[in-house]
């Protein structure tokens, strides 16, 4: 069934289209939601209230662009609004603007299986974590993350390079001595 069948035939109510929609893009957006989150169990809390969503308003869905992309929209938008209600993630996300510092922008070379980077990533506190992953992943601008987390373009900027610095030292260490901290 091709995308614009399908939305149809959820928007009629069809459970089984549903089903087939859920199924064709879970697998994908639990990624997502996984990126910003650090626990598996986050994630799939994210990844439930961003299905109810896009269920509630898919006929707001008018087919210009791609089905996942706005989707993966939604999904993003979602794991924001987790990580500001919950009381263990909206400390960490606080993003402060003083004892701020130049960082460099050396681009090393260095080999690094997705996962392991994607496990990196989750490790950085939950505000470098999400501007990292809105920038770098989801392609937001500087302005548009600083205008969903309420902060100035310039913060969202040194908060990403300051994530990326850390990923770097992080990278730059020899195969096997990153270690998994928790910040949850």
């Amino acid at each position: 069934m091709n995308t614009h069948t399908l939305v149809k035939a959820c928007l009629k109510g069809n459970e089984q289209a549903q089903k087939q929609l859920y199924d064709a893009f879970a697998g994908q957006m639990m990624g997502v939601c996984y990126r910003f989150t650090k626990s598996t169990e986050d994630a799939e809390d994210v990844l439930q209230e961003g299905f109810i969503k896009v269920f509630t308003n898919l006929a707001q869905y008018k087919g210009d662009g791609e089905l996942a992309a706005w989707i993966r929209k939604i999904m993003v938008n979602t794991a924001l609004a987790y990580l500001k209600k919950n009381k263990h993630y909206s400390n960490e996300l606080l993003i402060k603007e003083d004892h701020m510092h130049v960082v460099s922008d050396d681009h090393p070379e260095i080999n690094v299986h997705v996962k392991e980077l994607i496990e990196m990533i989750r490790q950085l506190p939950v505000g470098y974590q999400t501007i990292f992953n809105m920038h770098a992943i989801e392609g937001y601008s500087h302005m548009e993350i600083g205008q969903l987390l309420g902060v100035s373009e310039s913060t969202s900027r040194s908060q990403y390079m300051r994530a990326r610095n850390q990923l770097i030292t992080w990278l730059q260490k020899q195969p096997g001595e990153f270690k998994k901290t928790s910040y949850a």
